[in-house]
């Protein structure tokens, strides 16, 4: 790309493009960023400048990494052989990836596509309000989700999502949706205690308790929290987590848009912990996005609650969404799944994860600005603070002037962004799942020498 074609093009996006999650504001001072090219887990923008994406695409999405021409050509062939039909019909790759995907999930029964994780959550929530009117005449309609948790951008994943900053602004919310308290151990509601999953869990049933259990029809978690800190559940809890479930008959909805296909060291986050869900969301590492699909999957006897006589006009799954008809998603995942089996990246993940965590926790020893290091697999957060003691949460800004330090070293990174008032003070690393010793080493040196000059 010639000088002149690269000013044209920073141009254009400047002139013409609404970024997602920017102040458009500082662009009229700095061109804004444009990315032209990837191969394996690099990237390069407009200007020629290169970096090591340890954000899987930014938004912890390109599993498998960049360049694959083997999903790339999978989709041009099918887009050419038969490129959509609407799913009320299915298609080749749909019933060979839904097949393949199940493989992988046992307990689960079916598979239900669309095209992004807050729509797949929207799915979700519809069949749970569906199955609370065919059931239990509309009174087991409640939702319950958790404090810091994310599911999305559409008015109803946003209502169930506990990150107020991301909330600010779009209310009225859809009603129904009920908020109970996070798991971080790390910052603790109960102070320094033995049995902070058991409590964090009974924080749920106290809330069911409130609004009455046979009014609650489902509760959605994220496995691992992502966007809102990284937080690994504490032991105990997922166990605890189930028998109120159950006690209540209540169903468990895991939204696995990011923990899912690899990311945490095993195909699914929830398969660390024998969680048992009924419901089970996918999007993001689902086709590494090199198409856009994503999946409701549910048991069986989710499925056979939709089995009803065909004179009833309302009892069956009444929902549609256009483009999860497009051929190109199960094909690239297919592809996508074909890969992480054929080069082991689940297991490299996990290999590479706990290498990863353990030179990050050696740095904690180094740079007091480290209150905690914590994830699991190839997710994994940096929590940033001003006193270790009193674990206070460094601002915003510190966190934006890591991450930018670290661009400017070749090193893209996450962090929370705009999620809360207070807690937006955690570096996330979400690396693809080709990871090798080098590249790590390389994350944790680059991190060292740019948390060594953070100024608070």
């Amino acid at each position: 790309m010639t000088n002149s074609q690269t000013a044209q093009l920073i141009e254009q996006d400047r002139n013409y493009v609404w970024h997602h999650l920017t102040q458009h504001s500082v662009l009229k001072t700095q061109d804004p960023l444009v990315m032209v090219k990837g191969e394996g887990a690099r990237v390069w923008d407009a200007k020629g400048n290169s970096y090591f994406d340890a954000s899987s695409g930014g938004v912890w999405c390109v599993n498998v990494g960049y360049g694959r021409t083997e999903i790339a050509n999978a989709v041009s062939e099918q887009l050419i052989k038969m490129n959509f039909f609407a799913s009320t019909a299915g298609t080749e790759p749909a019933a060979q990836f839904a097949e393949k995907l199940l493989e992988k999930m046992p307990g689960m029964g079916r598979v239900f596509y669309s095209s992004s994780g807050s729509e797949a959550n929207e799915k979700a929530f519809k069949l749970v309000r569906q199955i609370s009117q065919q059931k239990y005449g509309g009174q087991k309609n409640k939702i319950l989700y958790r404090e810091r948790d994310y599911h999305g951008t559409t008015l109803a994943a946003l209502s169930a999502t506990g990150q107020e900053e991301r909330r600010a602004h779009y209310g009225p919310f859809v009603p129904g949706f009920v908020e109970f308290p996070h798991c971080c151990e790390y910052r603790s509601q109960f102070g320094e205690v033995e049995n902070y999953g058991l409590l964090a869990a009974q924080e749920l049933e106290k809330v069911i308790l409130r609004e009455g259990p046979d009014t609650v029809g489902a509760v959605v978690f994220e496995t691992i929290t992502a966007g809102g800190g990284v937080i690994t559940p504490p032991e105990g809890y997922w166990s605890a987590i189930m028998d109120i479930c159950k006690k209540y008959n209540i169903l468990i909805h895991i939204d696995e848009v990011v923990c899912g296909m690899g990311r945490t060291g095993e195909w699914f986050g929830y398969q660390h912990y024998g969680i048992k869900p009924d419901i089970v969301t996918l999007a993001k590492g689902v086709a590494s996005s090199y198409a856009a699909i994503s999946c409701m999957v549910t048991t069986e006897d989710i499925f056979n609650e939709f089995l009803a006589d065909s004179s009833d006009r309302e009892a069956y799954f009444r929902d549609v969404s256009t483009y999860a008809g497009c051929t190109s998603g199960p094909a690239a995942g297919l592809a996508n799944l074909a890969i992480l089996e054929r080069e082991n990246l689940v297991t490299n993940s996990a290999v590479m994860g706990d290498y990863l965590l353990e030179k990050l926790t050696k740095l904690k020893d180094k740079h007091q600005i480290i209150g905690d290091v914590r994830g699991k697999g190839l997710l994994l957060g940096i929590e940033l603070v001003s006193d270790r003691t009193e674990k206070t949460p460094v601002d915003e800004s510190v966190t934006i002037q890591v991450a930018g330090t670290c661009m400017k070293k070749g090193l893209i990174i996450g962090r929370t962004n705009r999620s809360f008032k207070e807690f937006n003070n955690t570096l996330c690393l979400c690396p693809i799942l080709t990871l090798t010793h080098d590249e790590a080493d390389f994350i944790v040196e680059t991190l060292d020498a740019v948390l060594a000059e953070v100024s608070l």
